[in-house]
């Protein structure tokens, strides 16, 4: 625009001067060259008093070089002219620009300043068709002049400046927008929206989680803005908010119109441990497994599968928590309320075992219909039985029906009642005294339970199982599964109870060892078990005693040790107790005290032999001597006078 009114300009001014061409010879003529410029005679002439001359038609504004001048208004007009032409532009700026050419690379843009600047094409690769000279575009002033004197503009800041202003708009109206998913990011996808890039995570894609983004990319979604930071100008975009606010609203219609026991048409979308979730068509409802089948099932994968279309009823909604509760096997009628009149007491039937507990077991007769085999129904023995080790869960039984009550729904069965009661020919078949051997089904703290054939078993009391070892526990001695052999003590027909024995299988061998293990005889042992009190002995015969602690000690200070070998002297002897009392120290204290009697013998034996002596030699010294007593007597009195005489003596000079 500027160029052209510079060249108005310039033709205005040689029109002036192409008039004026015919007046110069007179000019040259009448005027000197030098002579001084007659503007201000006219000027201050009227105009009807002007003498018309052959100068006056002389333009003297033109000099030689066709330059011409203007007065003060054309100069005022043309000065507004000219500055309008120019603007006044800042960094940062937004403004409408024209292509004024374009190169290979750049495209020439003019904004209306004093020079055009240049940008890149690759800034208009998205203008649908391509650029064109004429176009019309908005551009941002980056800078009025760059390091080398340049004008520099970007298209592409503008539009992302735009955009943001309208990104920003959008966030706070919550309008939806529509963008492009350009590319695959970590995390989520990039969107443009406007020109400008936007981030989209991958829980905001769908409200079923998706794990392949590159479906998305090149796709033209709508998007609803849910989050910008304005300091690093940045948005985050959500595809899922627009779904979930459309099924929000068709959840709400689908509330609005639900009513219990109402039948809908559900698919579902997820399986648990405790049920399944289905979509009800922009609404979520929960499929208790206690409400898929009239039967027992261990998981709901064994009746659905995911994305499976079935028809569900209402059973029970929540408006305020939008909780929907669905149940299948309501669809169908209850079993108990069809159950076939074939099934009735006395009956046989077979089943599967779908529940144990401690009590009994469930068996399934048919879908949604189950009895309960009680443990006392188990078998005809009087022995206790774990439900959780007899039975496993799927195993096949047949049971006769004891009780049936379809009001209640409530059946008992009986596995035992299969076969005839044992018991009534049990003093036939195990009559006391009489031997057997069974099988050891379970173990207590005080017995041993056996089978001795299908319903009949009793118990050995601990005490019962050996003559000679006492255990604190009977699995000391045997095991579950183990044969035994067992004698039949006591028959309580009515309790259904036996008494049982094993080590009356073989004679008392404590009659027999009462001389073997007298008190005061010496054995070798095997200490096996010591506590505090003392220690259990191993003793020859398959025999144990018992050791107290302060029979332990050894002649050098120590005591006998656990599995140590050592000889034991018995110190009791209790053949009705069945115990032996025994004891180390009391050896080597009696070998100690067997030396001292035996020194004490001799010294006792020497000494006698001696006094035997004196005796001898005294006999016959008196036998000789006999005669020279008197004078010996007499010789006595004379020195005892002598020695009476030499004391007076010495004792005069002490007194003086």
């Amino acid at each position: 625009m500027s160029f052209n009114i510079i060249k108005q300009l310039n033709a205005d001014a040689q029109e002036g001067a192409a008039t004026n061409e015919g007046a110069e010879p007179a000019a040259v003529t009448n005027v000197p060259v030098e002579a001084p410029a007659a503007e201000p005679v006219v000027a201050a002439a009227p105009v009807e008093e002007r003498i018309v001359t052959a100068h006056d038609d002389f333009d003297w504004s033109v000099d030689k070089r066709n330059v011409s001048s203007y007065n003060k208004e054309e100069k005022a007009k043309y000065d507004v002219v000219y500055d309008n032409t120019f603007k006044q532009i800042n960094d940062g700026e937004m403004i409408q620009a024209t292509i004024e050419a374009i190169t290979k690379t750049d495209a020439v843009v003019n904004i209306g300043f004093k020079s055009d600047g240049l940008i890149s094409l690759n800034e208009f690769r998205d203008i649908p068709g391509g650029l064109k000279v004429g176009d019309i575009i908005e551009v941002m002033v980056v800078e009025k002049e760059d390091r080398d004197g340049n004008l520099n503009l970007s298209r592409k800041q503008a539009r992302t400046s735009r955009a943001w202003e309208r990104i920003v708009e959008l966030h706070k109206t919550g309008e939806i927008v529509t963008g492009i998913v350009t590319s695959k990011t970590k995390g989520g996808l990039i969107v443009d929206v406007f020109g400008m890039e936007t981030f989209l995570p991958g829980s905001q894609i769908d409200v079923k989680p998706v794990t392949d983004y590159d479906q998305f990319v090149g796709k033209t979604m709508e998007f609803k803005v849910v989050k910008i930071n304005e300091t690093i100008k940045n948005a985050v975009v959500s595809h899922k908010a627009l779904i979930e606010s459309d099924i929000e609203a068709q959840r709400a219609e689908i509330i609005g119109k639900l009513e219990k026991g109402q039948v809908l048409e559900g698919t579902i979308k997820n399986i648990t441990d405790f049920g399944a979730f289905l979509d009800l068509g922009g609404l979520d409802g929960l499929l208790y497994i206690t409400d898929i089948s009239w039967g027992r099932i261990n998981h709901p994968t064994e009746v659905l599968k995911m994305d499976q279309k079935l028809n569900v009823v209402v059973l029970d909604f929540d408006d305020d928590k939008k909780r929907i509760s669905l149940g299948l096997k309501q669809l169908t009628p209850h079993p108990w309320d069809t159950l076939s009149e074939n099934i009735k007491e006395g009956e046989v039937v077979k089943g599967k075992v779908v529940n144990i507990e401690d009590y009994g077991a469930f068996l399934e007769i048919m879908p949604g219909v189950e009895g309960l085999v009680h443990v006392s129904e188990i078998t005809w023995a009087n022995t206790p039985i774990n439900a959780k080790e007899f039975f496993k869960l799927g195993d096949e039984y047949e049971a006769k029906i004891v009780t049936l009550d379809k009001d209640t729904r409530k059946m008992s069965l009986s596995i035992k009642q299969m076969a005839n009661d044992p018991w009534s020919e049990i003093d036939v078949k195990f009559p006391e005294g009489s031997k057997h051997t069974g099988v050891v089904k379970n173990i207590t703290p005080y017995g041993v339970f056996i089978e001795l054939a299908t319903g009949i078993g009793g118990m050995i009391h601990i005490s019962d199982l050996s003559w000679l070892k006492r255990f604190n526990n009977p699995n000391e001695y045997t095991k579950v599964g183990a044969s035994i052999e067992v004698i039949i003590m006591n028959i309580d027909k009515d309790g259904r109870k036996l008494q049982l024995g094993h080590k009356q299988i073989e004679e008392d061998p404590w009659n027999s060892l009462e001389e073997t293990f007298a008190v005061g005889t010496v054995h070798e042992g095997t200490v096996t078990k010591k506590d505090d009190k003392g220690a259990v002995v191993q003793l020859p015969y398959g025999l144990e005693g018992f050791a107290p602690s302060r029979h332990l000690a050894k002649e050098d200070g120590k005591t006998v040790g656990a599995d140590e070998i050592a000889q034991f002297v018995v110190i009791e002897f209790d053949r009705n107790d069945k115990r032996i009392v025994l004891s180390h120290t009391r050896l080597w204290e009696q070998a100690h005290e067997e030396v001292k009697q035996a020194e004490f013998k001799e010294k006792k034996a020497d000494a006698e032999v001696t006094k035997k002596a004196v005796k001898n030699l005294q006999s016959k010294v008196e036998k000789s001597t006999l005669g020279d007593l008197g004078v010996l007597a007499g010789l006595k009195a004379k020195m005892d006078s002598a020695a009476a005489a030499d004391g007076a003596a010495d004792e005069a000079p002490k007194a003086e």
